[in-house]
């Protein structure tokens, strides 16, 4: 016989437990609604990564990389400039350079790409050269930009500032830089001739950070550059991703501290004192990736006492193709076909 104290417990057992099975089954159903809607909004994401990269390749119904995808478009892209180059090559030979220059625009800034940016490495009382170089090859004022606009060379005379900030010096540049707009002027780099080659690299990183080019290109203020020859040669190597142009030779190096060419770090060049195969300082040209490497390395790149040696020596540790033409072997008389010529 049972109790009446038990009697009355057994409901509430019931009751307890019917409410506890009712809230684990609407438990599991939201579980199961949150795990579908989980399900299906991959599915959904898959499903629009999977068209994205039919729409960028083409390819519908495959199963490919990411990287596979990046290279279809890497490839697409070298087809079209191809295309375009052989135009552009067509061009040349018919006119003897590019006549109008291509208008591939750099999409992060829409920026026009130049074929060329010329930097003219120039020193402090130095404007009779500057001036030179103005009537003889460097186009002034309008004339100026139309070299930039229709022939996509860029050329700027490169110099830095007194170790007096602001004193007669820099006030020459500033104001011949007023009337002539033709000058990068470092502001970070002190005029010294033994900082020559720190100079040089400053300029490629500058002209990588603010021009988009296929080359870039160093002079010196006593070179006289044919424009139409150096662009016809620049034009020939379009396609060659990483190059490093010009005049290539070696020579000795000197360890007497009162020579003229002396070189502090002669130790490093071996019991030889031979310098490596460099492009000669007169003039050289590097391509778009090598300025960019230059840009991004500036501060771990040694430079040695002359500035050609200092190039040469970053060149040398790259996968690089070099160019030794003889067009760049500037001569003090002009000769048919050549490049450059120095005074």
């Amino acid at each position: 016989m049972q109790s009446r104290g038990s009697g009355h417990r057994q409901p509430g057992l019931m009751l307890r437990f019917r409410i506890s099975s009712v809230m684990l089954a609407m438990f599991a159903t939201m579980a199961s609604f949150y795990v579908a809607g989980r399900l299906w909004q991959d599915a959904e994401n898959r499903v629009y990564l999977i068209k994205e990269l039919d729409q960028r390749t083409g390819q519908a119904q495959s199963a490919i990389s990411v990287d596979d995808t990046l290279k279809a478009v890497a490839c697409r892209h070298q087809h079209k400039r191809l295309a375009a180059l052989e135009i552009e090559l067509a061009a040349a030979r018919h006119e003897g350079f590019v006549g109008s220059y291509s208008s591939e625009t750099n999409g992060a800034n829409n920026r026009r790409r130049l074929m060329a940016v010329i930097g003219v490495i120039t020193e402090f009382g130095r404007k009779n050269n500057r001036d030179a170089i103005r009537r003889s090859w460097l186009p002034t004022g309008p004339a100026l930009k139309k070299l930039e606009e229709e022939k996509g060379i860029l050329v700027q005379f490169v110099i830095g500032r007194s170790a007096h900030r602001g004193d007669s010096f820099d006030r020459e540049i500033d104001d011949e830089n007023m009337h002539t707009k033709d000058f990068i002027i470092l502001d970070n780099h002190i005029e010294a001739s033994e900082e020559r080659p720190k100079k040089t690299k400053l300029f490629f990183a500058h002209a990588a950070d603010t021009w988009d080019a296929e080359f870039y290109a160093k002079v010196n203020d006593d070179v006289y550059v044919n424009i139409d020859a150096l662009g016809a040669m620049l034009a020939t190597n379009w396609n060659k991703p990483r190059v490093y142009m010009g005049c290539m030779k070696s020579g000795e190096v000197f360890s007497q501290s009162s020579h003229k060419w002396y070189e502090p770090d002669w130790w490093k060049f071996g019991d030889g004192k031979s310098y490596f195969r460099h492009a000669s300082g007169e003039i050289f040209v590097i391509s778009r990736a090598l300025a960019q490497f230059i840009s991004i390395n500036r501060s771990m790149l040694r430079t040695y006492a002359h500035d050609d040696v200092s190039v040469g020596s970053w060149m040398i540790g790259l996968d690089v193709k070099h160019i030794n033409e003889g067009k760049f072997c500037c001569s003090s008389s002009w000769s048919t076909g050549a490049i450059c010529t120095a005074v």
